[in-house]
């Protein structure tokens, strides 16, 4: 009989990009996964349960918490990475992008990670991570990007905050903050220009960021941590 807990991730925003790509990095690790977004599609693994739906429902963050203890029984790693990023002057936000925004990267954020730490806590440990973004520290005029600054910086807070509260019950919290990272929200046509705004005259790559999840998933002595991964932006210029 093998007595090896099998640890299970949650991924959030999970169908492609960063998302995507950490679902399978987590499950070359053994881990099993729990994968949300309000596109992803069933999957032929069985150590990935998907769960389609809109994480700023805080129904659809609910069931990704009790479907994923059902299916495996435990949570150990909660990613926080789904998100909603609107570029536009401060004046020109609608009233629907402002609800838009805040239902995904705050109270899905809340939703599901209250539910995750409770389960965490049974356990005696756990792991959230959240992904947020280094326009929180390095804004720039021309990503006028207020409503990003205001949800994802509530992030990084959020982060200090829980890692604080159960620092002393064996569940950890960090965020990571990208830059402008390769995905496919980003046409190839655009890469040049936005390679420019980081110091280190690139880009960052999914992989960039699915690393830096990974280093604080395996650094048990690190909590509160907002590891920025974005080519020197919040360094400055």
């Amino acid at each position: 009989m093998n007595d090896t807990i099998q640890k299970v991730a949650v991924v959030t925003g999970a169908s492609q990009g960063i998302g995507a790509a950490l679902v399978q990095e987590f499950r070359k690790r053994g881990y099993a996964v729990v994968a949300n977004s309000r596109t992803i599609e069933p999957s032929d693994d069985p150590g990935v349960l998907t769960v389609q739906g809109d994480i700023g429902d805080p129904a659809v963050a609910a069931s990704v918490i009790s479907e994923g203890l059902r299916a495996f029984g435990r949570i150990d790693t909660l990613v926080n990475n789904a998100g909603i990023f609107i570029a536009k002057p401060f004046t020109d936000y609608t009233p629907e992008d402002y609800a838009a925004i805040v239902a995904v990267n705050l109270t899905g954020f809340y939703a599901i990670t209250q539910r995750a730490v409770a389960q965490m806590l049974e356990q005696g440990s756990g792991h959230v991570v959240n992904v947020t973004t280094s326009l929180v520290n390095h804004a720039n005029s021309n990503v006028p990007s207020v409503l990003a600054s205001l949800t994802k910086g509530g992030l990084d807070s959020a982060t200090k905050s829980l890692a604080i509260e159960y620092a002393g019950r064996g569940i950890r919290a960090n965020a990571v903050a990208p830059g402008i990272i390769k995905t496919p929200m980003h046409p190839s046509e655009t890469h040049e220009v936005l390679g420019s705004m980081h110091p280190i005259g690139r880009m960052g790559e999914i992989d960039d960021i699915v690393r830096g999840v990974l280093y604080l998933e395996d650094a048990s002595f690190v909590t509160g941590e907002i590891l920025h991964v974005d080519g020197g932006q919040s360094a400055g210029h």
